[in-house]
């Protein structure tokens, strides 16, 4: 099992940039016209703050703002009260800007909660990559990684399939049946086996019990899992239930999962078999996804790719579940992959013997996937992997374990191991990142445009300066999660937050924003400031709540500058009478005057039109089906910046 990942550690400090400007006043000499610079964000947003106007969109800008700016004890303020009023809305990026304020201000303990809620945010998603080494080499670098050590409870008979059960585990075992259970990874094993337990203690005498109950029948029981509220178990038995044994149409008797709730007594009952289970093919060794949510198992059921293969399959509740899905062929071979096991950090464990081992079933890891993209498949290596049957290999978060195997130097046929790991296993995974940087207002590609990755410690990985069409490429980790970051002269900076993958090539595009945004006489004020489009309620003319936050960024751009003069346009779409669209569209401009007009701002700076759908954006005229996003675009409002 892999040490748990890096916590994340914020210690991200100032990144270059420009200061925003409090005024900049920009003249053009051969224009009629005074050309003014808004300042989009602290200037903008602070102001429309302090006079109570407040949303999520707001205070990401403002936030950010001051980040940038590395106006940290600002940016905490204003960070905290966006994760704490409007977590519903934020992405791990703002999560990780506030962690990394509070550190700089030496607030760490503060920080480690906000990481850890980042954490919970951005789960693993496992691995993906092509794969191809000297698999020997490979397998030698990997070796040498644990120390084994022996398990008291092993018994002359076979005993594998340990998996931890309160204190101590469960595991299969033929003892007390008398007979040699070989080759136990098998479908067909002709020995009975049953389940039991140990208590955790290193003394062997009187610490192994069969597990209690009705698990435990005349035919063979394996492989069990244990939820974590200690309630149900999940196990495998030869298809035999209610005291008949079936078998399919060769006469051979299959293997099922059950599942066993347990009562007041510790005892386990109920015994159900899971609904894919069938008697034409083998369902075993279940096996749980972190959050108990997906259940991992094996079978040789149609769709597989070889003798066995491991699937996963949604856990609904209530007895049900979803359709079964085959891990995939990166996964899965023409031969057998079996005794998954599943770590917390989404470390797959499985033993097989179609990937290139030293014999036998060897022990391999991975990462959970998905979809069917490429990750590497790594063994484990020497000593857990030997020549011989090597298997249901399981470890916790101290690093330590169990797994089976018959090599020769055990007491029985199988034996159970322990080990301590001594050093985390190495899954590599390398992303590709590509994409362009643009002007968010123009949509100019921007040339020369710095994209760099920032690693979860705040340290520059890679840098690298986008081409003459705006684009850029660059290579990550992907075993841990990274930022992407977009920098140019005369811009705000921005980011994206990429967490741990399977490695699929990613588009990032950015578009960033002015530092100084630039207007002028006939341009329009809200595109200038990037506002949301102003609604309206439908027939009606009165300014709305979500509304009245973008027209007092408005207000703020008029008051820092008592020259400026403003004019607002509104418009409708087609739908509707052509005079009626007119008087609405006139009633709405006027509204918003009014509004503007009551909040401080000279009625002499102000004018307004109404244009009906006189000037429709598309060809939504009257008579032309369209639908209502196209229709959306018409219901609009223009500040138009006066001479």
């Amino acid at each position: 099992m892999l040490k748990k990942l890096f916590l994340f550690v914020i210690a991200m400090s100032s990144i270059c940039g420009t200061s925003f400007s409090q005024e900049r006043l920009l003249k053009k000499a051969d224009e009629k016209y005074d050309e003014y610079s808004f300042s989009p964000a602290i200037d903008i947003y602070k102001k429309v703050y302090e006079k109570g106007f407040e949303s999520p969109d707001l205070l990401k800008r403002l936030g950010n703002s001051y980040y940038y700016n590395a106006k940290y004890e600002d940016a905490a303020e204003i960070y905290k009260i966006l994760v704490e009023k409007y977590d519903t809305v934020v992405s791990p990026d703002y999560l990780f800007r506030y962690a990394q304020t509070l550190k700089t201000l030496g607030n760490y303990d503060a920080s480690k909660e906000v990481i850890s809620r980042f954490n919970k945010m951005v789960k693993d998603n496992g691995l993906e990559r092509v794969f191809d080494i000297d698999y020997l080499t490979k397998i030698e670098e990997n070796s040498g990684r644990y120390d084994i050590k022996t398990f008291p409870y092993n018994s002359k008979y076979s005993d594998f399939a340990p998996s931890y059960y309160e204190e101590g585990l469960i595991f299969s075992s033929d003892r007390d049946t008398g007979n040699l259970a070989r080759y136990r990874h098998t479908w067909n094993a002709k020995d009975f086996l049953d389940l039991y337990v140990t208590n955790g203690s290193e003394d062997a005498d009187g610490a192994v019990v069969k597990i209690k109950g009705d698990v435990n029948t005349r035919f063979h029981e394996s492989t069990s899992i244990v939820s974590k509220d200690g309630s149900t178990m999940y196990f495998t038995r030869n298809n035999f239930l209610n005291g008949k044994k079936y078998k399919d149409e060769n006469g051979t008797t299959r293997l099922k999962i059950y599942t066993a709730t347990r009562n007041e007594d510790g005892e386990w009952e109920d015994i159900t078999e899971l609904p894919f289970n069938s008697d034409d093919y083998s369902v075993a060794h279940p096996m749980f996804s972190p959050d108990e949510k997906v259940l991992y198992f094996v079978s040789d059921m149609p769709g597989s790719y070889g003798e066995s293969d491991i699937f996963k399959v949604q856990i609904i509740g209530d007895g049900t579940y979803g359709e079964p899905v085959n891990l995939g062929k990166t996964i899965n071979t023409e031969a057998r992959e079996t005794f998954p096991f599943i770590t917390k950090d989404d470390v797959l464990y499985f033993s097989s013997d179609g990937h290139p081992g030293l014999g036998g079933l060897d022990v391999f890891a991975t990462k959970i996937a998905f979809d069917e993209y490429d990750q590497p498949i790594v063994n484990v290596g020497r000593p857990v992997n030997t020549k011989y049957d090597d298997f249901s290999f399981i470890i916790d978060e101290n690093q330590e374990g169990y797994f089976s195997s018959n090599r020769p130097d055990g007491i029985g046929e199988d034996d159970i191991y322990k080990f301590v790991e001594t050093e985390p296993i190495r899954l590599d995974c390398q992303q590709d990142v590509t994409g362009t940087v643009r002007d968010r207002i123009s949509n100019e590609i921007l040339v020369g445009a710095t994209v760099k990755i920032i690693d979860e410690e705040n340290n520059e990985v890679s840098t690298t300066v986008t081409n003459d069409k705006g684009e850029y490429g660059l290579n990550l980790d992907c075993n841990k999660g990274n930022f992407v970051r977009a920098l140019m002269e005369g811009y705000v900076p921005s980011e994206e937050y990429l967490p741990r993958s399977y490695g699929k090539p990613q588009i990032v595009d950015f578009y960033l924003e002015r530092d100084l945004v630039s207007g002028g006489f006939g341009d329009d004020l809200a595109k200038l400031l990037q506002l949301s489009t102003i609604y309206f309620d439908l027939n009606k003319y009165n300014i709305r709540p979500d509304a009245e936050i973008e027209i007092q960024k408005v207000i703020a751009a008029m008051e820092k500058y008592p020259s400026l003069k403003i004019k607002v346009n509104a418009h409708t779409d087609s739908q509707g009478n052509d005079a009626y669209n007119l008087w609405l569209s006139k009633k709405r401009a006027e509204s918003t005057i009014a509004y503007m007009i009551e909040k401080g701002i000279a009625a002499e700076r102000l004018d307004s039109e109404g244009f009906g759908e006189e000037k429709l954006l598309n060809q939504c005229g009257n008579g032309v089906r369209c639908t209502k996003e196209e229709h959306q675009l018409n219901r609009r409002s223009e500040f138009i910046i006066l001479d």
